[in-house]
């Protein structure tokens, strides 16, 4: 069966450009939102409320407050600290913020979907089994063109999307 997974990192706040993600993510019926870091502040709840869809996400490096982060979080998503691990549709699913160890991951081939975030810079490629996704900056702060991602399984087909 078909499952579509919302894919979203470093939003660094802009509310805006969250909205839109959001919107987009509903709009194509995702089933899932993992966000791979820097959601910064917890006052994005407002946003992140509005979807329709269970929530993931991982610490980032900007992250400060994590209690607080947690706590506003709480109903809508888990918050995890470094990282997450999961299966859909047979499919195992890592979610990090930093990259730090990303090469030696893919070449275990533990895991059939890496998702990652803290470069700002897209990053979709397929290396053995894995297929690693690197959305971009959901803020747009660095570059200016903000994008997240939907992933469909268990074909594995990615879309990048400009916000």
């Amino acid at each position: 069966m078909e499952c579509k997974i919302g894919i979203i990192a470093d939003t660094h706040e802009n509310l805006p450009l969250i909205a839109k993600a959001v919107e987009r993510f509903n709009k194509e019926n995702v089933e899932v939102v993992f966000h791979a870091g820097d959601i910064i502040a917890p006052f994005t709840v407002k946003e992140f409320r509005n979807l329709k869809a269970k929530l993931y996400l991982v610490f980032g490096n900007n992250d400060g407050d994590k209690f607080l982060l947690r706590s506003k979080f709480k109903e809508i998503g888990e918050f995890y600290e470094t990282r997450y691990e999961t299966e859909i549709n047979g499919q195992r699913i890592l979610l990090i913020h930093q990259p730090d160890f990303l090469e030696q991951l893919i070449a275990s081939q533990r895991y059939d979907v890496i998702i990652y975030g803290h470069t700002h810079q897209i990053d979709l490629r397929q290396e053995g089994k894995t297929l690693i996704i690197n959305p971009g900056e959901g803020g747009g702060w660095t570059s200016g063109k903000p994008t997240c991602a939907i992933l469909t399984l268990p074909e594995k087909k990615v879309e990048i999307i400009q916000l």
